[in-house]
């Protein structure tokens, strides 16, 4: 599917690297629960490839998940990112768009806008192997709301 859409972007997150040699944390910050998931799944993204200014917005993927908690939809919204990268020929999105969040049915539908990785064009990173429920967090209050998720990698 071609991706025509184009949004003025806005990262917020951050990631604390050497947690060990085998994970690292990612924490977004957003105006509001569905911008934080929006960041987060970036913030994995931004990870596995070290330039994330040269991902071109060429493609649009569909994702959508359920859970029976916000930790565990925080967990198969990025995971369902996850097998998107290994299922569809490496896609990485650049941007990360939820089109509908449900706080009460706990489900997400979303829009992944990216293209395959490509050695040549995208720096690479370090590989995402999993998503971990270890210390994952999600924190609301009247301006900000931050997540934070441990991935292996």
């Amino acid at each position: 599917m071609k991706a025509d859409y184009w949004r003025k972007e806005r990262h917020h997150w951050s990631q604390k690297n050497n947690m060990s040699t085998w994970t690292t944390q990612q924490m977004s910050r957003g105006v509001d629960l569905k911008e934080s998931f929006e960041q987060v799944a970036m913030a994995m993204f931004n990870y596995m490839t070290t330039d994330y200014n040269k991902v071109e917005m060429k493609y649009v993927y569909d994702v959508e998940v359920s859970g029976e908690d916000l930790l565990s939809l925080l967990y198969h919204f990025l995971d369902e990112f996850l097998f998107l990268f290994s299922a569809e020929s490496f896609f990485i999105p650049r941007v990360v768009r939820i089109t509908e969040f449900d706080t009460e049915t706990f489900k997400i539908k979303a829009n992944g806008y990216g293209e395959p990785f490509d050695i040549s064009k995208h720096p690479q990173g370090t590989e995402v192997k999993a998503i971990t429920y270890s210390n994952m967090q999600v924190h609301e209050d009247k301006q900000t709301h931050d997540v934070f998720v441990i991935i292996d990698i």
